[in-house]
């Protein structure tokens, strides 16, 4: 079962700096493009950043020059280093990645379930 594993969530006061991670396990053909999203009360899952297999970065307005995503791909695993860390910040954070699972025939959607990130004095 192809699966994502986030971790690295939690609480971290104004100015402060998180680092998420995301593996990709399970029997795994392929990764394509990863990414990180979030989802704060109230409000629809947004884009944060993307990175394609030869490391491309992509990010939303409000958190360019703060955030950096990375990857490892023999490690099949995403990175959001987060810093400057603001309380419009917080959210859940999702990690997104199209992968091609053992046995398919195309790349498909996947998500991880998930890691909150707060920020608060």
């Amino acid at each position: 079962q192809v699966q994502l594993v986030e971790s690295g969530g939690g609480l971290v006061q104004p100015g402060g700096s998180l680092r998420l991670s995301c593996e990709a396990s399970g029997s795994i053909l392929g990764i394509a493009d990863m990414g990180w999203f979030r989802q704060a009360p109230g409000k629809q899952r947004e884009l944060v950043a993307t990175i394609t297999r030869g490391s491309t970065t992509n990010y939303d307005d409000p958190v360019k020059g703060r955030f950096t995503i990375s990857r490892d791909n023999a490690k099949n695993t995403v990175y959001l280093q987060m810093n400057s860390l603001k309380p419009e910040d917080t959210a859940v954070y999702y990690c997104n990645a199209k992968m091609l699972p053992a046995g398919g025939t195309r790349f498909a959607d996947y998500w991880g379930q998930g890691t909150q990130v707060t920020v608060s004095s």
